[in-house]
């Protein structure tokens, strides 16, 4: 996976790749899919959501440039992967997810493979971000969104970077945002398809 999917499509920083290579993918997906755990393709893992391909976790935490002192907001934790990814990355993560069910299988997942020291679960809407914690340095948002959610602009620090898909439901941009002085700019990373953001400021 590492050498196939994301060497050869330039994910260069060797953190993230090392991440990658040692948090194994397929205890987070449902047994009986296991067997494609290291193909290039999102994986169902029930509630109508999906782990990310490997290809796109990679890229969006490459694109937050964590250096390992960062507290990491992650919108929408699905089955706990991609917030291991990051908590290997960071000093703190924490990762909202709106989905009770899905808020039980990550805590389980992280907790069963040790990956739960600095990551911390929470049952809410992350389209509202999670303003107890905030502000953070990096948030990452693992479903489309209509627009960038104010709220989470609202709380990401400066500076501080901010990757989202932006779009319709079906199709989106990835977004890398960056604040600075201020100031907000991005650009776009890729074309990509996501689950849609759920909560106030997502989807209706």
């Amino acid at each position: 996976m590492v050498e196939a999917q994301l060497r050869r499509r330039n994910i260069r920083d060797e953190r993230v790749l090392r991440a990658m290579q040692e948090i194994p993918r397929e205890e987070f997906v449902p047994m009986d899919l296991r067997v494609v755990s290291y193909r290039d393709d999102p994986i169902h893992i029930g509630y109508g959501q999906t782990i990310s391909q490997p290809y796109m976790t990679a890229l969006m935490a490459e694109s937050l440039e964590l250096k390992g002192t960062e507290t990491v907001l992650e919108v929408g934790a699905g089955c706990g992967y991609a917030a291991a990814v990051l908590g290997a990355l960071a000093r703190r993560v924490i990762s909202v997810e709106i989905i009770a069910g899905l808020v039980l299988q990550a805590r389980e997942n992280l907790r069963r493979t040790g990956r739960d020291s600095n990551v911390e679960v929470v049952a809410g809407d992350g389209s509202s971000g999670y303003a107890d914690s905030a502000p953070y340095d990096a948030i990452s948002v693992a479903a489309g969104a209509p627009e960038i959610p104010a709220s989470l602009l609202e709380q990401l620090n400066d500076p501080g970077r901010l990757v989202i898909p932006v779009g319709e439901r079906d199709d989106q941009e990835l977004r890398v945002v960056w604040k600075q002085d201020g100031r907000i700019d991005y650009h776009v990373a890729t074309l990509c398809r996501f689950v849609p953001l759920r909560g106030g400021a997502g989807w209706r």
